[in-house]
């Protein structure tokens, strides 16, 4: 692989692996979904801007209409909803512990995938890594788990239950948003993603607070304009250039940097749970990539 692409790949993996920092930091002075809510507004924006630029190559607007129905279920599942469960989570939760779970996904892309494909099934080497991957899920969440129903845990079953949004979210991708350039499938992601979110911020909060920090409109900026615009932008492009199966290596490097900042920068303290399960996990995921067929998986972080 070329050093441009690697150098590609790490900022990206950089990029994704700091939102959970900023997810944390943001999380201190807004409610999860005012904080989804200038996410994807940004986001939204900024793709704007490159659909906008790349119009000329865009489809006829009932090609479109057609595809509604397809990417409502995907800004649900792959925006929305995940993203405000990893947020709500994170009150409760050490962003690095979050980045570590959300590395799960690929697992439950498994699970899910021969349930929706009639190609994909769960072979030996896939099932071993599912294995050793929710060992590593359960080691993880063992201390939470002895104290009970505790926020914590709670915290770390909703950044869960994110995980297995984005690997539904991915498996239907693949069968259903074909034919559509992936600027514009970025896209009508974000755009209706922003418009639920704020929906359920009106119709829960009311008016919503905005933020009193500076630091908090800092954090807002950079989930939406880095971690979800330039992300895609780099995703894509890392997904032309090497393919859907080294680009997914990312989710070794993610996790890494969301543990090292939260460490370096909140302060959170690593336990021996931390360690093994966070190398259960990875462990797992490269088990199930192993010889795995090229396959094009889009999911926001």
């Amino acid at each position: 692989m070329k050093s441009k692409n690697w150098a590609v790949l790490w900022f990206l993996g950089l990029i994704w692996g700091t939102s959970f920092l900023w997810i944390k930091v943001a999380v201190a002075d807004v409610t999860p979904l005012v904080l989804v809510g200038f996410r994807t507004l940004f986001a939204s924006l900024g793709l704007g801007a490159i659909v906008f630029y790349y119009r000329k190559i865009m489809p006829s607007w009932e090609v479109l209409r057609s595809k509604l129905p397809v990417f409502i279920v995907l800004a649900l599942c792959n925006i929305s909803i995940p993203w405000a469960l990893i947020s709500w989570g994170e009150q409760y939760v050490n962003s690095g512990i979050a980045s570590i779970i959300n590395s799960a996904m690929p697992l439950f892309t498994i699970i899910i995938a021969p349930l929706m494909i009639a190609d994909e099934r769960i072979t030996l080497p896939k099932l071993a890594g599912l294995l050793t991957g929710f060992a590593g899920v359960v080691i993880l969440m063992l201390p939470n788990v002895k104290e009970g129903w505790s926020s914590g845990l709670l915290g770390m079953g909703a950044c869960l239950l994110a995980t297995v949004f984005y690997a539904f979210a991915a498996v239907y991708a693949r069968k259903n948003s074909g034919g559509l350039p992936p600027q514009l499938q970025a896209g009508l992601q974000l755009s209706l993603g922003s418009l639920f979110i704020w929906i359920a911020v009106f119709a829960t909060e009311g008016m919503p607070a905005l933020p009193t920090q500076p630091v908090t409109w800092l954090a807002l900026v950079w989930l939406g304009l880095l971690g979800s615009c330039l992300a895609y932008i780099l995703y894509f492009y890392l997904l032309h250039q090497i393919g859907p199966t080294r680009t997914s290596t990312t989710t070794y490097i993610s996790p890494l940097v969301g543990v090292v900042l939260g460490v370096i920068f909140l302060g959170e303290s690593l336990h021996w749970q931390t360690f093994l399960g966070a190398a259960l996990i990875l462990s797992g995921i490269f088990m199930v990539n192993m010889k795995r067929k090229e396959q094009e998986i889009i999911v926001a972080e």
